[in-house]
């Protein structure tokens, strides 16, 4: 569009990288020019920086988002540095009449929110969830604790509104100077450990688009294929959640008119994000600290202290620990930035049982590594799994790794990440005994049965 002499209106990115379903970008379209920024602040969200994984995936959305907006006759300006200085500098420069975003939940975010509409006209937006916190609450106002009765009560209220049509946006009269993305350095280069990103994922809002259309065509499977890490049978559509490529409420409405037990398991699946979000809301540093008091006794193993603890999480990491389903999983995470989920379930379990190594070291191995690392969603999961949160599994429930393995993979997706058990049979593959196997796989961390009874010793003193 051609440039106008109204004063601008700033939209303020950050995970919303989208042009359809954009509340903000409507709003501000509505006003005048529009000029979309996205900050890359490193400060206010301290050792909350964006990982390497989330970094890499944030350079491709911000260059996709850009070619969006260049085809529709508008840029993206690119600044670095505090949100509210760069903010407050760029309106003055710019003459903007106000700024509008879509709201975030994280404390840093909100704190940046509060300090910025001190200064600023700050129009907030809801549009990354598909409800804003508070629409769902007890009988008596209060916020829900427990995923199933707030999923109970949201879940009748849905959809709250249509999704949005893609905003014709104008340019201003002039444009605010930009820092060039390469400048900003989100890309790994020595070493560059990316290729296997690069072949698994093309960030951006249309590709967001036709896995949504793949995965609708193929949604009446997913209860059963959800758990398959073989096949094809997840969304992958979380990285694009949580990136904001796409919408909670348009991946509700391309569900319309899905109905039986794989539409229905998705749903409740996108509820939970919001569940999550619920959560960090009444415990706004939830991923940072044990929710149950008892678990502060816990006797972890620590990885500063214990030499064996910080091999064994190592071994963790780089997918070594000997057990396959979750060494397959781990590696999956370092080669492509995501793994599935019922691995990551297996995978985040191993750690805390077997290994007796604290949570928190394992969500903050995600934060750095997933590419749909979510400050909500791995907190609450990772607590969840390690029975110190506020709804979560029993402690006592201890994965066993091999049954878990034998029951939900065919063998197909060790051979695929485990390259050194491919020549295994589908009978020996889970658990090959020491005459099979070979000499470049790992011997097993700790025996399942040890690894149990020790466990449930360590849980015994929380209890205490």
């Amino acid at each position: 569009m051609t440039g106008s002499t109204k004063p601008p209106r700033i939209v303020w990115l950050r995970r919303d990288l989208r042009l359809a379903d954009q509340p903000a970008f409507c709003a501000a379209a509505e006003q005048g020019p529009v000029i979309p920024v996205y900050v890359l602040d490193d400060q206010r969200a301290g050792d909350r920086r964006l990982g390497g994984a989330s970094r890499w995936w944030l350079h491709g959305s911000l260059e996709a988002l850009d070619k969006r907006l260049r085809d529709a006759g508008s840029r993206l300006v690119l600044r670095r540095g505090d949100s509210v200085e760069q903010l407050v500098s760029l309106a003055r420069e710019a003459g903007a009449s106000g700024i509008d975003a879509i709201r975030h939940y994280e404390h840093w975010w909100r704190e940046a929110e509060e300090q910025l509409a001190s200064q600023l006209e700050l129009h907030l937006h809801d549009g990354n969830y598909l409800a804003p916190p508070g629409t769902a609450t007890t009988g008596s106002g209060q916020p829900f604790k427990i995923y199933t009765p707030f999923a109970r009560a949201l879940m009748p209220l849905l959809p709250l509104r249509d999704p949005l049509p893609e905003p014709k946006l104008r340019a201003p009269s002039r444009w605010p100077q930009s820092d060039r993305l390469a400048d900003w350095h989100l890309l790994p280069t020595k070493p560059d450990w990316a290729a296997g990103f690069r072949e698994a994922w093309v960030p951006g809002e249309d590709e967001a688009q036709e896995r949504l259309e793949h995965f609708v065509s193929h949604a009446k499977d997913y209860a059963n294929a959800r758990n398959m890490p073989s096949v094809d049978g997840s969304s992958r559509l979380s990285p694009r959640l949580h990136w904001g490529e796409l919408s909670p409420t348009q991946v509700w409405h391309a569900l319309e008119g899905e109905h039986g037990a794989g539409a229905d398991t998705f749903r409740g699946e996108i509820v939970w994000r919001d569940y999550a979000q619920n959560v960090i809301l009444q415990s706004p540093r939830y991923p940072e600290e044990s929710y149950r008091d008892g678990f502060a006794r816990f006797p972890w193993r620590d990885p500063a202290k214990d030499k064996a603890a910080a091999a064994d999480l190592r071994a963790w990491q780089r997918g070594r620990t000997g057990y396959p389903i979750v060494d397959a999983g781990m590696r999956q995470l370092w080669t492509t930035g995501w793994m599935h989920n019922r691995v990551r379930m297996i995978a985040a379990s191993f750690l805390i049982k077997h290994l007796l190594i604290d949570w928190r070291h394992g969500e903050r191995w995600f934060w750095d590594t997933l590419v749909d690392a979510d400050y909500a969603n791995n907190g609450v999961n990772w607590q969840w799994v390690s029975g110190s949160g506020v709804d979560s599994s029993m402690f006592t429930r201890i994965m066993a790794p091999l049954s878990q393995s034998d029951k939900f993979d065919a063998g197909d997706y060790i051979r695929e990440w485990v390259p050194e058990l491919a020549a295994l049979s589908d009978a020996s593959i889970h658990d090959p005994d020491d005459e099979e196997r070979p000499k470049a796989y790992p011997e097993r961390r700790i025996g399942h049965r040890e690894a149990r009874e020790r466990a449930l010793a360590a849980y015994r003193k929380v209890r205490a």
